[in-house]
């Protein structure tokens, strides 16, 4: 019925959506329209309509932030040009809400109550109805929160519906402003002011894991990190003005330095079954039962640690303890609120696509991975897309109704790996709320493990990160692929405005990123997606000036021989750097201005036209034999997968078939699963090579060699 509900809105509700995950028509306003209107404002909206009086009464109260003085009015900001959206309650739906906190009147409420109210309601950004197609909005409403959108019925109407409770009325729905779009709404939207820990807590449902999320000092560990950084102040750090190629540009650093944590967590009754199915006793309590469940599944990974003290029951809150381990594991270290930012964001792609951003969602199932709690791990996020691999065999076996959906540490690819994984639950529920302040939970199916088949099967694969999924600070702090990606800004003077039309670009001090190390004379900019750069996903991070900076690389799943990649795009105006890792150099300096077409890779042995047609047409026996030559000289091709796209057209073009898009080994070496590892960059350049020896990081991969220690004749790394 739900899909059958999505379709019909998609057929029935008309507006003016460019792009689904980024923004609708325009992310900000143009500042030469501040002030020039003609037409009926938002605030005139709210005064001009007397089944909103309850609201705008509200609105007149309310500051632009809680961290503004009282006469920076939320309306004025409303009589002004922008780009917003209102969910505005009628009257009688105000009242409701009154009456469920014991009030009559609007007047009875606080001045922060109006705060929270108004602010909960307005999101600085244009959604039609017809945007709503994922999880949540995808902009923040003004209190920095998101809001949870689905697909439902409604007095015999489609409808969204927002939070699970509220729906848009479908008579009253995209009533266009001039400073934006107007979606009347039947209730007064909330969103929880508790910490995850708390609503966790408040779940019936997910006893047993709150349960030994408190015995193991997990709970503590969550509680005691503050929400932000007390000493962060975006006013002490100016803008850095800088050229990337042929655009200059302007950076900003973030506004906010947040905490945050994404927590997968399985029902009792997944729990109650595994018990059953394992033979676990429930005799001794639900605590001693997942305790027991957790020594079977830990003690395979670190049988290392089983004959230690801290291994004991009584002993749940060790770091080498089974069950905290267990706990951990399920704990990502950065805010996520909603499926859809589990895996790359999907997109309109043009000529009726959408998918993931430049990702072929057709050859690939786009995932991600991050770390956990559990120190020196990661998940690995998979979206399931594709019906075959590249031999032929079926992806999705029992779970083919799955399409699209996302699961956690999933492997199936016949016949070798059939790794089903935990299916995350998408479905957004009205009690218990699932979204709080410092973080995020789902449901899963099936129990996620760091087990030793998850490490030595799962995770024994090419691990292909984009650095801005590298760093958790970037996603909780809402700065992952933000903007809009169908817009480039002029290539003279940047957008200065504090609120730039299609989106900010941003750099981060010393400090900002954990992990990151770097001298006063570097500048670390990571600039917005742009669809038709050369740049996976269409974000990248830059190097400016005469840089040094180390990185802590994230974790790889065992103990073994690595190969580390860097994916970028060569071009004259960058530079050259010298890798160390852990310290020790690497090899000859990687020169980004030097393409595959070169003398110092393929020359003009490189194959390629503008429709690809010639490489395509490669034999494997062709394509394997490049590969090794390409190998030999420390490089290899961009994946098969990942393209950009021309805005108006939807046209692709592929990496793969790029002289200057390709991938180049930084270093192979043994990496210990136990420690940290370094990656250094630092400038190598004769003087200010380029704009300034401007250096790319597009995204990172870390290659165990059972990939890429193919050898034999006709066989090659898949090039996906």
């Amino acid at each position: 019925m739900m899909k059958n509900i999505k379709k019909w809105i998609l057929a029935s509700l008309v507006g003016c959506a460019a792009v689904v995950g980024f923004t609708a028509c325009s992310d900000e306003p143009d500042s030469e329209y501040f002030y020039t209107f003609n037409g009926e404002m938002m605030s005139e909206y709210l005064r001009n309509r007397p089944q909103y009086s309850n609201f705008t009464k509200i609105v007149e109260r309310a500051r632009l932030n809680s961290n503004q003085k009282r006469d920076a009015k939320l309306m004025d900001m409303l009589a002004t040009y922008g780009h917003y959206t209102c969910f505005v309650p009628s009257d009688s739906a105000v009242q409701t809400y009154l009456a469920k906190r014991g009030l009559s009147s609007v007047d009875q409420l606080t001045d922060e109550d109006c705060d929270t109210i108004a602010l909960t309601h307005i999101v600085a950004n244009i959604y039609n109805t017809m945007d709503m197609t994922q999880d949540r909005l995808q902009t923040a409403n003004l209190l920095g929160r998101y809001l949870a959108t689905s697909a439902d019925e409604a007095d015999g109407h489609p409808v969204v519906r927002l939070e699970d409770k509220a729906y848009i009325y479908y008579e009253l729905q995209n009533d266009s402003v001039e400073n934006g779009i107007m979606q009347p709404i039947n209730m007064v939207i909330e969103k929880s002011n508790s910490y995850v820990t708390d609503i966790i807590g408040d779940n019936e449902r997910i006893k047993i894991f709150y349960t030994a999320m408190k015995a193991t000092g997990v709970f503590d560990d969550l509680e005691s990190t503050p929400e932000f950084d007390p000493d962060w102040d975006p006013k002490a750090h100016p803008r850095y003005y800088y050229r990337s190629h042929v655009w200059s540009e302007v950076a900003w650093v973030p506004d906010t330095k947040k905490n945050g944590f994404t927590i997968f967590i399985e029902p009792d009754s997944v729990y109650q079954a595994k018990f059953e199915e394992m033979g676990i006793s429930t005799s001794e309590g639900n605590l001693r039962a997942v305790y027991d469940l957790a020594c079977k599944i830990y003690d395979e990974t670190y049988p290392e640690d089983v004959n230690k003290p801290g291994h004991a029951f009584d002993q749940l809150k060790d770091s080498v303890n089974p069950l905290r381990r267990f706990v951990q594991y399920h704990i990502l270290n950065r805010y996520v609120p909603g499926t859809s930012d589990l895996t790359p964001l999907i997109m309109d792609v043009g000529n009726g696509i959408r998918e993931s951003f430049g990702i072929d969602s057709r050859v690939i199932n786009p995932c991600d991975w991050f770390q956990t709690l559990l120190p020196r791990t990661m998940v690995k996020i998979e979206q399931l897309t594709v019906d075959k691999d590249n031999k032929g065999n079926d992806c999705r076996g029992a779970d083919a109704p799955y399409v699209r959906e996302r699961f956690v540490n999933r492997r199936y690819a016949a016949p070798e790996y059939k790794f089903r994984g935990s299916l995350i639950d998408s479905k957004v529920e009205t009690e218990p709320v699932h979204d709080a302040l410092n973080g995020h939970y789902f449901y899963v199916d099936d129990l996620v493990v760091f087990s030793k088949q998850v490490r030595d099967e799962v995770q024994n694969q090419r691990i292909r990160m984009d650095f801005s999924a590298i760093f958790p600070e970037v996603m909780t702090n809402d700065m992952r692929l933000k903007g809009n990606p169908l817009a480039d800004d002029a290539q003279g003077t940047p957008d200065e405005s504090a609120v730039p039309k299609n989106g900010r670009n941003f750099y981060f001090p010393l400090g900002y990123l954990d992990g990151v190390d770097f001298n006063s004379t570097c500048y670390l900019v990571m600039r917005r997606p742009h669809c038709n750069f050369w740049s996976w996903q269409g974000d990248e991070w830059n190097l400016f000036g005469d840089y040094d900076m180390t990185f802590r690389i994230p974790p790889v799943p065992y103990s073994g021989e690595w190969q580390l990649r860097l994916g970028f795009c060569a071009i004259p105006t960058r530079g050259v750097m010298q890798v160390y890792f852990d310290g020790v150099p690497q090899g000859i300096p990687l020169d980004m201005t030097k393409e595959l077409n070169s003398e110092m890779y393929l020359g003009d042995r490189f194959v390629s036209d503008e429709a690809l047609s010639n490489y395509k047409k490669m034999t494997v026996e062709e394509r394997a034999e490049e590969q090794k030559l390409l190998k030999n000289l420390h490089a290899y091709r961009a994946g098969i997968s990942t393209y950009h796209f021309g805005a108006n057209s939807g046209n692709r073009a592929y990496f793969y078939g790029d002289n200057g898009t390709y991938r180049r080994v930084l270093c192979q070496a043994y990496l210990d699963a136990n420690v940290d590892h370094y990656i250094r960059f630092r400038v190598a350049s004769d003087g200010k090579k380029g704009n300034n020896n401007e250096f790319m990081l597009d995204y990172f991969e870390m290659v165990p060699k059972s990939v890429y220690g193919i050898d034999g004749d006709a066989e090659m790394e898949d090039d996906l």
